[in-house]
């Protein structure tokens, strides 16, 4: 064989040895019964064109890699943001591997999660058995503060009921009577991960305030919703708050659990908001939401405590920081410091800087609605054309607000917007309607092989690149960062095309 205990070869190489590319062949040959070289090639052909796209976009009952992951993911990514809380999955081991796998892929950390550990019988019977050994194993072994209940598909389809099924663990003794057991329904198979993200927090929240009078105060809540850059963001929001002076609480502030030291001590709980924070959050006088379509339950059921609530989509760029920190002000009264201001003025002078180099160039986006609405919105504000954007889980409301954004600048002009649609709709519109570059998250590098199309990475989930996430997109600094991204790209791709002396290499270009 190519390798031996004496020379471990990395995957990447070990399978260009020739026993494997044998294997690989055989297979083919004798198993898999592929059709002619020159046929595939020729159907591959096809399907770039403007035929095949039009009955691509005629497709109802098939979906071909959507932009989106399903509720529970979103249940865990929420429940993890508080002080002591375990997620608990009602459903099988296979998904809760799935939820851990996803997040420990994306942040690079472990990422606690139990399972009710349903099976056939139990998908015949019901969970209740299940709900009943999994509260108490997790109680006594895990030592939480909280535990988070949210469902698979196994568990919605039979129709557990949630409610039902905790309060007979309460009265089995799975957990003391007074341990706070949130819950919510988050069927897999209707919505998406920013549909389980909502109603998980609400479910949380709703478990401390319900029945509760409301003291007002002056105190700020902040929700960040479901975001691959939870990390840098929400301590570059906390950095921004701080600089202005206002109390506040992040709700389902999960930026440390996902971000703990390697110091010899394992953290399964990190950082989070307190419960007593949770609870004391009811007063505030406001509640503030960087992402409207991650939220908006959650920001339904505040609104109906008396508390104003404000949203934001997921704002990115000199404008939208403009507009999120003047709210802040507007609300809480606070000025904005000078310090902000002169960071507002870095990021424009880096903006000119650099203009020449992105303006009039052809972007395409997917990924959740609040990230694509707002990349769009930056992309424009730097001069380039957003022309395809592209989100799975985005609804009519999206889709209307996107064509306003277009509507508002000359740059969206020629820019689309299209909701609903999965990836292979965007190989289409890559193929039929080219663009200079690709923005989504690591699925997209298949995109860019398959099409040519140079990819930026920004999104959930990014497996194939390291610690972009403790990294802010959020406020001044952040879009700083993104226009980095953005630049670098550009540049590589620049580079990789005058490499050639003398035919495309005429300027010796070191400096841009």
């Amino acid at each position: 064989m190519t390798q031996d205990v004496e020379n471990v070869v990395d995957h990447l190489n070990l399978f260009r040895s020739p026993e494997y590319k044998e294997m690989f062949a055989d297979k083919r040959k004798n198993f898999e019964f592929a059709h002619p070289d020159d046929k595939v090639e020729e159907m591959a052909e096809w399907t770039k064109g403007w035929e095949y796209r039009e009955l691509n976009f005629k497709r109802e009952a098939l979906t071909v890699n959507p932009a989106k992951a399903c509720q529970p993911l979103g249940a865990v990514f929420a429940a993890v943001g508080f002080e002591g809380t375990i997620p608990f999955v009602h459903g099988s081991q296979g998904c809760v591997a799935y939820y851990r796998s996803h997040f420990s892929r994306h942040f690079k950390e472990p990422s606690s999660c139990v399972s009710s550990s349903m099976t056939e019988d139990a998908a015949v019977f019901g969970g209740l058995n299940n709900m009943i050994d999994g509260l108490a194993n997790t109680h006594s072994m895990y030592k939480p503060k909280m535990i988070a209940v949210s469902t698979t598909c196994m568990a919605e389809v039979i129709g557990d009921d949630l409610n039902g099924f905790i309060s007979t663990a309460r009265e089995k003794g799975s957990v003391p009577a007074d341990f706070p057991v949130p819950y919510a329904h988050t069927p897999a198979f209707v919505g998406s991960h920013i549909t389980g993200y909502d109603n998980a927090l609400k479910g949380i929240i709703s478990h401390f305030w319900e029945g509760k009078e409301r003291t007002p105060t002056e105190k700020i809540n902040f929700i960040g919703g479901f975001d691959g850059y939870t990390v840098g963001n929400l301590r570059e929001v906390k950095r921004l708050f701080d600089l202005m002076g206002i109390e506040h609480t992040i709700l389902a502030d999960n930026s440390d659990v996902w971000d703990t030291p390697a110091d010899g001590e394992f953290r399964m709980y990190d950082g989070g908001t307190t419960l007593d924070d949770a609870k004391a959050a009811l007063n505030a006088k406001a509640t503030i939401s960087m992402q409207e379509y991650c939220t908006e339950k959650t920001l339904d059921y505040i609104a109906k405590t008396g508390q104003e609530t404000v949203a934001f989509n997921h704002p990115v760029g000199v404008a939208a920081t403009d507009h999120f920190l003047m709210e802040l002000s507007r609300i809480t009264g606070k000025p904005i410091p000078d310090a902000l201001t002169k960071e507002r003025g870095r990021l424009v002078d880096a903006i000119a800087d650099s203009s020449a180099h992105i303006h009039g160039k052809k972007f395409a986006i997917y990924g959740d609605p609040d990230l694509c609405y707002g990349l769009a919105s930056f992309l424009m504000e730097l001069g380039a054309e957003p022309v395809h954007v592209l989100s799975t889980n985005g609804g009519k409301a999206w889709e209307i607000k996107m064509q306003a954004l277009f509507d508002s600048s000359p740059f969206g002009k020629n820019c689309h917007v299209y909701p609903g649609k999965d990836l292979w709709h965007m190989r289409s519109l890559l193929n039929t309607e080219p663009v200079d570059f690709l923005i989504g998250n690591t699925y997209g590098k298949y995109l860019e092989r398959d099409t040519g199309t140079p990819l930026i990475r920004i999104g959930f989930p990014v497996f194939d690149r390291h610690h972009h996430h403790r990294y802010p997109v959020w406020g001044y600094q952040g879009a700083m960062n993104t226009l980095v991204w953005i630049l670098d790209k550009v540049f590589d791709e620049m580079d990789k095309n005058t490499i050639v002396p003398a035919k495309t290499d005429y300027s010796f270009d070191i400096i841009r």
